[in-house]
């Protein structure tokens, strides 16, 4: 049981502080005193440390050494000085979860010799318990680690199970997504405004909205085509709407912007961190 297990997060930043929230509240899925996090912030660990009353490090391989669960939750940048640091202490009895963006499993078992490696790639939502993660195992990795894996990220939200090759996709999809939502949500806001609408009645339209029809798209399993076809009566104020938005381009430029994300996450995988014309 995930329970029993010792887990540490190496790594103390935002979607840190999630999983460690989601893993204590509400669901209690982990006590608090099988929890670790190292990060050279000593003030950021002073702030975990009262608010969840888990054990933290500044050195890394303290608290990996006793973990049975070693999840990397640190920059792209520096992931190869941490793996290096912690190599001596990780062998094939831990399981290690990574979430560094870009960063391939071969990278991380080169460094770590065969080890249990499971990427994951969840969305700023898991602030809120609400995130999309997406999990592809490495080579080592069993279907026990996938499970274990999954029961981590579900405190914070849902999971699914891809391969490691559409990673990058994913990352332009729903790891990126909310930023395209937040988007939509802003123009539905400013919309309000113009029409008459305070901005704080505005928004609190537009976000109730996009949140509602989220929320019948995933719990009614329609097609969303099916869902809009429920709002856009003939003649309609809906499929009016609907008209000036695709005479814009509306779907063609949501997708244009999933793929040239994905293309933008397979730049910063083989570290060209200048930014190209991805323009289609």
């Amino acid at each position: 049981m995930l329970r029993e297990k010792y887990i540490t997060i190496v790594g103390a930043g935002n979607m840190a502080e999630a999983l460690i929230r989601g893993l204590l509240h509400p669901a209690g899925v982990v006590p608090p005193e099988h929890i670790a996090a190292s990060d050279v912030s000593k003030e950021r660990l002073d702030v975990l440390t009262q608010r969840y009353a888990i054990r933290t490090s500044r050195d890394n391989t303290e608290v990996v050494k006793p973990a049975e669960i070693v999840i990397l939750a640190v920059k792209p940048q520096i992931i190869q000085t941490v793996l290096q640091e912690i190599s001596e202490h990780v062998d094939e009895k831990k399981l290690v979860i990574s979430i560094a963006a870009g960063v391939k499993i071969d990278l991380i078992q080169e460094i770590l010799r065969p080890t249990r490696v499971v990427r994951v790639m969840p969305n700023i939502a898991a602030l809120v318990h609400a995130a999309m993660t997406a999990m592809s195992p490495g080579k080592y990795a069993t279907e026990e680690d996938i499970r274990v894996a999954g029961e981590i990220f579900n405190a914070v939200g849902e999971t699914v199970v891809v391969e490691e090759k559409l990673m990058d996709a994913v990352t332009g999809l729903s790891g990126s997504g909310p930023a395209y939502v937040f988007h939509v949500i802003n123009a539905l806001a400013d919309a309000g405004v113009r029409v008459g609408f305070s901005r704080e009645i505005a928004l609190k339209l537009a976000a109730q909205s996009v949140y509602g029809a989220a929320k019948m798209a995933i719990e009614t399993q329609e097609h969303p085509m099916k869902l809009r076809d429920m709002v856009t009566s003939p003649g309609g104020t809906a499929i009016t709407g609907i008209h000036i938005l695709e005479r814009h381009g509306l779907t063609a430029a949501i997708m244009n912007a999933v793929e040239a994300a994905t293309r933008r996450s397979q730049e910063l995988g083989e570290g060209k961190t200048i930014f190209h014309d991805l323009s289609i």
